[in-house]
C-alpha cells in the first residue's frame, strides 16, 4: 500500500534529461513528499552525453558523470544502475524490472530517450560497424581503431561530425557518408554545407555527398563500402551516426498511445494517454515533433517536475532548436527560425570564401525584426543574435550592419543591449534576469560561481560570452571592481605593468615584483613581464636576469614538441633561399635524423633535436648564414611573399624584395602575441595577405596597407588602414602600429583581438597611427628604430658564448644523455612514437611489474653515486650550486632515473621532484617555470602547464596526477638530494620504464609513474 503522504516517482531512463528531472523535483520538494526511484540500464549513471566526444581526449568516464552516488543518496534517490524497466503494470501501478525489482508508484516519467539508427543494409552486422551513442560505444571503437587505418561515418548530422572528429583524432583517414546534398541538413542551408565541407576537407577528412550506401562487404568483418551508384570506398571501420527512433517500447506494450512514425504521445502538460504516466525527452512525441536536443528535453524535465504541485503549472509549447557547435575545428550555429521561407522572411547573406565565414540572417520583410539565421566558419555573435531575436524587439540599427558585425549594432555591446526576460542560455533556460538575481542575492562575483549557481554556461558552452558579459556588467553597476589583474601577483593590466616599467626604467623582473607585486611570479606574469623588457630595452632573453623568466620555447630557442624533443626554424626572409642553404638545411636534417616539414611561412621546419643537440646543430646553421627564425617567440614570424614583379606577369610590385626588407626590419621584436605579415604582388593575393595582422598589397600606384587580420581557430579578415602609399611611408606607419600594439595590448592577445577590444576600433586606430591623435607618433618610431638597431641573433650569440652553451646540457652531472620518446620511421622520416591517451591520473597508476623485472636487474649506463645497499635514504651529492641557475630547474641522473632540482633563489630555497610529468610521462619538469600560488612554490609543466607544487607533489589544478619530491640541502657549495638507493628508484623512476614507445598507443592504460602513486 502506498503511503498517503509520500507519493513514489518512478523515473525511467536515467540519461540527461531524466538526471535534470530528478534534480529539479529534489530541487523544489523541499518537504520529500516524492520518493524518487530510477532506473539506469547502463552500467554507470546519467553522464554528459553533450560532451561525449570528450572522452577520446581524457579517456576517463568519471569526468563526465552528472552527479556521484553520494548526491543521489543524499537527494534520497533510489538508484537502480545497470538495471532495465522491463515492463509497467499500468491496472496495479507497478513497474518491473529486469534483475526483479517490483516499485508501486503514483507517477511514472518516461526518460528512456532514443536508440541509434541504423539502416538496413547488407553488411551492417560484419565485425567492424558501430553506433556512437555511448562511453560504451566509444571504448570499443577506441579498441578497434588501435589496429585499422580507415574509418567512415555514415551520417553528417551533428551527432556524425562528431563522430568523425572522434575517428580523425584517433588517426585513422576518415571520411563522412550522407545521403542527402549537404551536411547538416536540419540546422544548416546548402551554402553553409559547402563552406562546411571545405573547412572539413582541409583538415583532410573527405566528405562523399548525395551516397547511399548499397552494401557493406568483407569476410567476417568491415571491408569496403558498395554505394548505390556502384562506387567503391575501402574501410576498417564503420560508425553509423544515421539518426535516431524514439524508444517507446515500454509505453508501446503496456497500451499507452505511440505515434505511427514512433515515439510516445503527450500533451501540452507531457501527460501521456494514461494521466499518472509522463513521457519527456527524446522519447516524448508533442504536437507530432520529437526533439534530439537536450536543451528540449531539459525544458520537459522542469515542466513535468512543475507541474506534480510543486510549482507554478506550466505547459510545454514547443522548443527553440538554436545550437552552437564546433564540428571538426569549425563554429556552426543556427537559431530562430532559419528555416522561413520567402513568405515570411528577407535573408541577407554575407559570404566570405577567404576567410571562411559564412553569414545568413533572416529579417521580416521590413527589415525591422530578426527572425533567425546560420553563422558558419565564426560564431562570436551567436549570443547576441539568439537574444535578439527570442526578444522579438526592433533591430538597434540597420540590417546589413548586423550581418557585418558593425561594432555600432547594439547587440554586439554586450548584455546591456537585452532586456532581463531574454534567455541567455538555451541549454538550462536561463534568462538575464535569473544570472542577475543570482548575482545580487547570493553575492557572486566570479564566472564559476554563476555557472555553479544557475547552470548557465554548462551545457554546449555557446553563451559563456554573454553570461561572462552579464557578471561583468552587473559587478561594474554595483560598483564592484572587475578584477583584470594579470594573476595573483600583480594587481596590474599588462598595459599597465608596461607604463610602470617605462617610467620606472624596470630591468628585471625580480625589481619589478619586489616593488609593484608580491609572491614568487607564475607562469602567466614571467613570461608577460619578459615580454615587456624585451619591448622595451631589447636585452638578450637568456641574460642571468631573463633566462628564469621564459617559457620553455624562449628559454631554448626552439618550439617544444611532443616528447620534449624542440623543432628548428631558420629564418628565411620572404621565402626566398639560395639551393646552397637548402642544400644545408637537408644535410643537417639528414646529420641529426630530423623530420622536415615546409611550413606554410615559406620555411623549413625541423623537427626532433633534443635540448643538448640544439647549439650543435645551430652552429652549423649559423656557419652557413642562416639565423634564428624566432619560430619560438612571440614575436614576428614571417613576412610571406609571392614572388611579384620580378616573376609574375601579373605583379605590379617588387613584392620579394618588400617582404625582406620588413621582415629583416622588425625580426626577432618581442610582442604580446606572435605576428605574422605577407605582401602579394598584385591584388590576386596569392601572399594571402589579408589574413594576417599586417599585410601589404600591391597596386599602380604602391601598396594597399591591411591590419589585425589572423587565420587559425578564429579566422578575421584584415581591414584596410590606409590605401595607395609608398614603402617608405608604409615602414612608417607599420612602426607605429607595432609599437601601438606592443604597448597597449593585453598579454596573449593578437591584434585581430585587439582591435576589437579597443573602443572606436579600426578608426580609432587609424586616428593613432596616421593622424597622431595621442601625438605620440614621434615617440613610437624612436622606440621601433631602438629595437630595430638592438637586433643580434639569439643563437649566434649562444654558439659564440660557452657558458650559454652550457644552460642546454640534458644533465649537469653527467654528460651522458637520455631519449624522451621513441623514435620510429614513418614515410621515410623520423617521428615521436604516439602518445597513448590523453593523461593517466593516479586511479590507473599500475607497478608495471612486467617491465621492471626483479630489482635486480642490470640496467644500462649509471650516473651519480649509489646510496647505501641496505635500502636506507641518503644524502646524494648532485652538483655544484654554480650548475644551478638561479630561479629555474635542471635536470640531474641518478642511476636510470632523472630528477629536477630547482635554485629557487628569490625565495632562497631549493627543491626537487621526479624529472617526468605524469600527464604525458614526458621528461621535462626541470624546464617548467617555477612560481607561486598563494605561499605554496610551484613548477607549470612546459608541455600543458599542469602545475605541481614543490612541497607535496599534488598537481594543483585539480587533476589527478602528482609527482614524487625529494629534500634538498646545500652545504658549503655543493648540492645534495636525500635519495633511496639507485635500483630501488630506478624500479619507478627509470626513464627506459617510462619512455614512451611505439607499441603505447596499443595499450588501453599506458604504464605510469608508479611513484606518483
Amino acid at each position: 500500500m502506498i503511503s498517503t503522504r509520500t507519493q513514489t516517482v518512478v523515473v525511467i531512463g536515467n540519461g540527461m534529461v531524466g538526471h535534470r528531472f530528478c534534480e529539479k523535483l529534489v530541487e523544489l520538494d523541499g518537504t520529500r513528499r516524492y520518493r524518487i526511484v530510477t532506473f539506469c540500464e547502463e552500467p554507470r549513471a546519467a553522464y554528459d552525453r553533450v560532451g561525449l566526444t570528450s572522452f577520446f581526449a581524457h579517456r576517463n568516464a568519471e569526468r563526465l558523470m552528472l552527479a556521484n552516488a553520494q548526491w543521489y543518496q543524499q537527494s534520497g534517490i533510489e538508484l537502480h544502475v545497470g538495471d532495465r524497466a522491463s515492463r509497467i503494470e499500468r491496472g496495479r501501478r507497478v513497474v518491473h524490472s529486469e534483475k526483479g525489482h517490483r516499485i508501486e508508484y503514483d507517477n511514472v516519467v518516461l526518460a528512456t530517450g532514443s536508440y541509434p539508427f541504423v539502416p538496413p543494409v547488407d553488411g551492417m552486422r560484419h565485425r567492424g560497424v558501430f553506433v556512437y551513442r555511448t562511453i560504451d560505444d566509444l571504448e570499443q571503437i577506441i579498441a578497434y581503431g588501435q589496429n585499422i587505418k580507415r574509418a567512415a561515418v555514415v551520417g553528417g548530422g551533428l551527432l556524425g561530425l562528431e563522430a568523425a572528429k572522434a575517428a580523425y583524432d584517433l588517426g585513422l583517414e576518415t571520411h563522412v557518408i550522407e545521403f542527402t546534398s549537404r551536411l547538416m541538413p536540419r540546422q544548416i542551408d546548402d551554402a553553409g554545407s559547402r563552406l562546411l565541407v571545405r573547412k572539413i576537407e582541409e583538415l583532410g577528412v573527405t566528405v562523399h555527398l548525395n551516397k547511399a550506401t548499397r552494401e557493406v562487404q568483407g569476410s567476417g568483418r568491415v571491408e569496403r563500402m558498395v554505394f548505390a551508384d556502384d562506387d567503391v570506398l575501402d574501410v576498417d571501420m564503420i560508425i553509423v551516426s544515421a539518426g535516431i527512433r524514439p524508444r517507446d517500447e515500454l509505453a508501446r506494450e503496456c497500451g499507452i498511445a505511440v505515434g505511427e512514425r514512433g515515439g510516445v504521445v503527450v500533451n501540452d502538460v507531457l501527460e501521456t494517454s494514461d494521466p499518472a504516466v509522463y513521457a519527456i525527452g527524446e522519447a516524448a512525441l508533442h504536437d507530432g515533433k520529437t526533439y534530439g536536443l537536450v536543451a528540449p528535453g531539459y525544458e520537459m524535465a522542469e515542466i513535468v517536475a512543475a507541474n506534480l504541485g510543486l510549482d507554478e503549472p506550466r505547459t510545454f509549447t514547443g522548443a527553440d532548436l538554436s545550437t552552437k557547435l564546433k564540428l571538426l575545428g569549425v563554429d556552426v550555429a543556427s537559431f530562430g527560425d532559419y528555416e522561413a521561407g520567402p513568405e515570411t522572411a528577407q535573408p541577407l547573406i554575407h559570404e566570405d570564401p577567404f576567410g571562411g565565414v559564412y553569414k545568413k540572417l533572416l529579417f521580416d520583410h521590413a527589415g525591422t525584426r530578426l527572425l533567425g539565421g546560420v553563422l558558419v566558419g565564426e560564431a562570436s555573435q551567436y549570443a547576441g543574435l539568439l537574444a535578439l531575436t527570442k526578444s522579438g524587439a526592433p533591430l538597434p540599427c540597420q540590417p546589413g550592419e548586423l550581418v557585418l558585425g558593425s561594432r555600432d549594432a547594439a547587440v554586439f555591446r554586450g548584455a546591456d543591449a537585452i532586456s532581463d526576460d531574454v534567455q541567455a542560455c538555451s541549454c538550462n533556460n536561463v534568462t538575464k534576469g535569473q544570472i542577475l538575481a543570482s548575482i545580487r542575492n547570493g553575492d557572486l562575483t566570479t564566472l564559476d560561481g554563476v555557472r555553479s549557481c544557475t547552470a548557465a554556461g554548462t551545457g554546449c558552452g555557446g553563451c559563456l560570452p554573454l553570461v561572462t558579459d552579464i557578471l561583468n556588467a552587473e559587478l561594474a553597476a554595483v560598483g564592484k571592481t572587475v578584477d583584470t589583474s594579470l594573476c595573483e601577483h600583480f594587481a596590474f593590466t599588462r598595459q599597465e605593468l608596461y607604463d610602470i616599467v617605462k617610467i620606472r626604467q624596470i630591468k628585471t623582473f625580480r625589481e619589478l615584483i619586489e616593488h609593484h607585486g608580491r609572491g614568487s611570479g607564475c607562469e602567466i606574469c614571467k613570461p608577460a613581464v619578459t615580454s615587456i623588457l624585451a619591448g622595451l630595452w631589447n636585452e638578450n632573453i637568456l641574460a642571468p636576469d631573463h633566462q628564469s623568466l621564459q617559457d620553455t620555447n624562449d628559454r631554448f630557442l626552439a618550439n617544444i614538441q611532443r616528447g620534449g624533443l624542440y623543432s628548428i626554424v631558420p629564418r628565411v626572409p620572404g621565402g626566398e633561399i639560395t639551393p646552397d642553404k637548402l642544400i644545408t638545411l637537408g644535410r643537417v636534417a639528414k646529420k641529426y635524423g630530423l623530420y622536415t616539414k615546409i611550413t606554410g611561412g615559406q620555411r623549413v621546419d625541423l623537427f626532433g633535436a633534443q635540448p643538448h643537440q640544439l647549439p650543435e646543430i645551430w652552429e652549423e646553421l649559423v656557419a652557413a648564414g642562416f639565423e634564428s627564425g624566432h619560430a619560438y617567440g612571440k614575436a614576428l614570424r614571417t613576412v610571406k611573399s609571392c614572388v611579384g614583379s620580378t616573376w609574375c606577369r601579373y605583379g605590379v610590385q617588387n613584392s620579394v624584395a618588400f617582404a625582406i626588407q620588413l621582415e629583416q626590419r622588425y625580426r626577432g621584436i618581442r610582442a604580446p602575441h606572435k605576428v605574422k605579415m605577407a605582401v602579394s604582388g598584385c591584388v590576386r593575393e596569392c601572399a594571402e595577405a589579408q589574413s594576417k595582422d599586417i599585410g601589404l598589397v600591391a597596386t599602380d600606384n604602391g601598396y594597399n596597407l591591411y591590419v589585425c587580420g589572423n587565420g587559425g581557430a578564429k579566422p578575421r579578415h584584415a581591414e584596410l588602414l590606409v590605401a595607395n602609399i609608398d614603402e617608405e611611408t608604409a615602414i612608417r606607419y607599420i612602426d607605429r602600429f607595432m609599437m601601438y600594439y606592443i604597448r597597449t595590448a593585453d598579454t596573449l592577445t593578437r591584434t585581430a583581438v585587439w582591435v576589437e577590444k579597443m573602443a572606436g576600433g579600426l578608426e580609432h586606430l587609424r586616428d593613432v597611427v596616421i593622424h597622431d591623435k595621442l601625438g605620440i607618433n614621434a615617440e613610437l618610431e624612436r622606440q621601433m628604430q631602438t629595437l630595430v638597431d638592438g637586433y643580434r641573433c639569439e643563437w649566434l650569440d649562444v654558439v659564440n658564448d660557452p657558458t650559454k652553451r652550457r644552460l642546454f646540457r640534458q644533465f649537469v652531472n653527467t654528460e651522458d644523455t637520455e631519449p624522451g620518446i621513441e623514435i620510429i620511421a614513418e614515410r621515410g622520416q623520423n617521428r615521436p612514437a604516439d602518445w597513448p591517451r590523453d593523461g593517466v591520473p593516479l586511479s590507473e597508476v599500475k607497478l608495471a611489474v612486467e617491465r621492471r623485472g626483479d630489482a635486480g636487474r642490470q640496467h644500462g649506463r649509471r650516473a651519480g653515486h649509489d646510496a647505501p645497499a641496505d635500502g636506507r635514504n641518503a644524502w646524494v651529492d648532485v652538483g655544484a650550486v654554480a650548475d644551478f641557475p638561479h630561479d629555474c630547474g635542471s635536470a640531474i641522473k641518478y642511476g636510470n632515473a632523472q630528477i629536477a632540482v630547482f635554485n629557487f633563489a628569490s625565495r632562497g630555497e631549493w627543491y626537487a621532484c621526479q624529472n617526468m610529468c605524469p600527464h604525458k610521462n614526458a621528461f621535462l619538469l626541470s624546464r617548467g617555470i617555477i612560481g607561486s600560488v598563494g605561499t605554496t612554490p610551484k613548477v607549470a609543466c612546459p608541455l600543458h602547464k599542469k602545475p605541481f607544487s614543490l612541497h607535496t607533489g599534488q598537481c594543483l589544478s585539480g587533476e589527478d596526477f602528482s609527482v614524487k619530491v625529494f629534500p634538498v640541502k646545500v652545504q658549503g657549495d655543493r648540492v645534495f638530494l636525500d635519495l633511496p638507493p639507485s635500483r630501488q628508484l630506478d624500479a619507478l623512476l627509470a626513464t627506459d620504464l617510462h619512455c614512451v614507445g611505439a607499441g603505447d598507443a596499443e595499450r588501453a592504460t599506458p604504464v605510469a609513474c608508479a611513484a606518483c602513486g
